[in-house]
């Protein structure tokens, strides 16, 4: 990864928010370790929350991102009412004001809004790095959230979108080495 000639590197973290959270997700502290690694070293963060009724109102204790999350100084915020976070948001227009052509993404739930922000992003033919070590999901009736992690990350590996060169790029178990080349 490391310096982007095309534009700046950001980091898009999902709905790392308290209402989220309140069902259990796998290996939360984990995940947010790594969340913070990325956010550290991100030319940008763009934190995406998910805005709906029933605990997540936007300005509620539900809304507001998990308090053991960095939030750097020029973080920026585009908030969501759909799994997708370009669905009738600002997140495309905030990343074209930056000239951010790739992202890393992370962030919850990795079954809902990271799959269908990745698809809808490749599509629109932004560069993603998947942190393979830094979303995360709870388990669902149909399946366990480690087997839906493991099941997302090879999708997300073999994702292919004709005429872009999005091929669906993760990093295994290395936000670490992810952080230290978006410092660059």
């Amino acid at each position: 990864m490391g310096e982007n000639n095309d534009g700046s590197t950001g980091s898009d973290v999902v709905d790392m928010q308290n209402g989220v959270f309140a069902t259990p997700r796998l290996a939360r502290e984990r995940c947010v370790a790594q969340i913070n690694r990325l956010v550290r070293a991100a030319d940008r963060v763009i934190f995406i929350q998910h805005d709906e009724a029933g605990g997540l109102e936007a300005g509620s204790e539900g809304f507001a991102l998990l308090p053991e999350l960095e939030q750097p100084a020029g973080a920026l915020y585009v908030t969501k009412t759909a799994c997708d976070a370009f669905y009738h948001t600002s997140l495309a227009q905030v990343l074209d004001e930056h000239d951010i052509q790739q992202f890393v993404i992370c962030g919850c739930a990795t079954d809902y809004c990271l799959d269908t922000t990745i698809k809808n992003g490749a599509s629109r033919g932004y560069g993603i790095v998947i942190a393979e070590d830094a979303h995360t999901t709870a388990d669902r009736p149909a399946a366990q959230a480690a087997t839906l992690i493991a099941h997302y990350n090879e999708v997300w590996r073999t994702l292919t979108i004709p005429g872009q060169s999005f091929t669906g790029e993760t990093h295994r178990n290395n936000s670490a080495r992810m952080a230290a080349e978006l410092s660059c």
